[in-house]
């Protein structure tokens, strides 16, 4: 496990706050869920073996931070993290995915993670290496008998050879012994200093058309993973051409650099670590439960037997099974699943009685008021005001906000909000778009001034929407 999962609950709810306001319950639960898979780790074996994550249900409307809590927290632990709509799943026998579709998904952002570690562990190593074959490129090659080792050391036999005899046509200058390796040493220099940034080199690259027949499989659920599986076989079969290409040296710096990592990375070790990582710190976050959940009985024919189904084929993998995936088993023992759903039309206890007993820990997200907005709108690290600053001042504008206008925008948001479908705070993004709607359009055209948002100003941009709710149910 890594070394920020160790982190205490405080902490956890601690970096959260930074991105989320409000909904301390939920963010104590997610925290104490975090907490408990490093506890789990410090138990011995057997018992180990024995503690199940505590699954949570996260119950409240729509833009008020369910997504954002467990996307936060899985970012925090480093976790393999996908987040999965409950309504895209069918019972098998219709169209839809298969339920354990999203354990391969899981597992393959797991190993693209992996990948991505690894190649960043030996990126030295691949940038030496493609160094040295780009050189090769720039260079002809040594003379018969002649070591590239040999010391760069003052000589009366070394040929001090300018850039034109490198690459002139009569390549016969070069002479043996120490004059090879001083003039691989000096076209180093020059490709360190960036004089050879416009130079263009040939290379053989992997041609972005995928080799062999192109397989395409339409099924019911259960076949999600055919269609990679038979892709990947066939890529085998009919290994990738490579395509000389002409490119500048920079770019063909890259695409060395990019083919030697690869070939540093031990891709069997790459795949055993994505599983363990997948099964011991995976978070998967189930959106919609509430829309698979049974609405008060219905017999034979009605909708409630296919959500029914869905539940029941939900159920073997939260409880722990073995998900069969083409680069091995994932058990989904110790995979931490958080549920979400507004129940509006429903209960928690309208699920089958075998998931209620899964999902253990249920947390009320209450709805977000005109302090928890404005506070939304300043306080995070990633608040609406700092990217609306950010990106007004690539045209050279000052951003200013007046207080009273971001609390005039608060309020308005909530209004809107009372009156038309409550959104949550994503109607703020509908709100502060709206707000600068003029000046985002007329920016590249003003003068490099600082430009004060006040509260009249945004009375007057969303007079009109805020007063006419027929309107503000069209626009926003």
């Amino acid at each position: 496990m890594n070394e920020i999962n160790s982190l205490t609950p405080q902490e956890t709810v601690q970096e959260l706050d930074k991105y989320i306001i409000g909904q301390d319950a939920a963010k104590r639960s997610v925290a104490i869920a975090l907490r408990n898979r490093w506890r789990r780790q410090q138990v011995p074996e057997p018992l180990r073996e024995e503690i199940a994550p505590k699954n949570i249900i996260m119950i409240g409307p729509t833009g008020v931070g369910k997504t954002e809590i467990a996307r936060r927290l899985a970012q925090l632990a480093q976790s393999p993290f996908i987040k999965v709509e409950a309504s895209k799943f069918t019972e098998v026998g219709y169209v839809g995915r298969d339920v354990e579709s999203m354990v391969r998904d899981l597992l393959q952002l797991a190993i693209n993670m992996v990948t991505k570690e690894e190649e960043e562990g030996v990126t030295d190593k691949a940038a030496q290496a493609a160094e040295e074959r780009l050189l090769d490129l720039l260079l002809p090659s040594a003379p018969p008998g002649v070591p590239e080792d040999v010391p760069d050391q003052a000589n009366d036999n070394v040929i001090e050879l300018s850039y034109d005899d490198v690459f002139g046509s009569d390549r016969k200058k070069i002479e043996p012994d120490r004059t090879f390796f001083h003039t691989r040493e000096k076209l180093r220099e020059m490709l360190h200093r960036g004089e050879l940034d416009d130079r263009m080199v040939e290379l053989a690259v992997t041609s972005a058309k995928p080799p062999g027949p192109v397989v395409e499989v339409f099924s019911a659920g259960g076949m999600d993973d055919m269609q990679s599986s038979l892709q990947d076989a066939f890529s085998k079969m009919f290994p990738g051409n490579k395509e000389p290409r002409k490119v500048k040296v920079p770019e063909a710096l890259e695409i060395l650099t990019k083919e030697e990592s690869q070939k540093l990375v031990d891709t069997e070790s790459v795949t055993q670590k994505a599983i363990r990582r997948t099964e011991q710190s995976g978070i998967i976050f189930l959106d919609e439960i509430d829309k698979i959940a049974s609405r008060g009985g219905g017999g034979s024919g009605s909708p409630d037997v296919s959500r029914e189904g869905v539940q029941r084929d939900l159920l073997p993998i939260v409880e722990g099974s073995t998900v069969t995936t083409k680069y091995g088993p994932v058990q989904t023992d110790h995979i931490l699943f958080i549920a979400s759903g507004a129940f509006h039309l429903n209960k928690p206890s309208d699920l089958v009685p075998e998931l209620q007993g899964r999902f253990p820990i249920r947390v009320n997200l209450t709805d977000l008021g005109e302090e928890e907005f404005y506070r939304i709108l300043t306080e995070p690290r990633n608040a609406l005001v700092k990217q609306y600053t950010a990106l007004m001042a690539t045209e050279g504008i000052t951003l200013i906000y007046e207080e009273d206008a971001l609390r005039e925008m608060a309020k308005i948001a909530v209004e809107v909000n009372s009156k038309t479908e409550n959104i949550g705070a994503r109607r703020l993004h509908t709100v502060m778009e709206r707000v600068l709607d003029e000046l985002s359009f007329d920016a590249s055209q003003r003068n490099a001034e600082p430009f004060t948002v006040t509260p009249e100003y945004v009375r007057e941009q969303l007079s009109e929407i805020s007063d006419n709710e027929d309107l503000s149910r069209f626009i926003l």
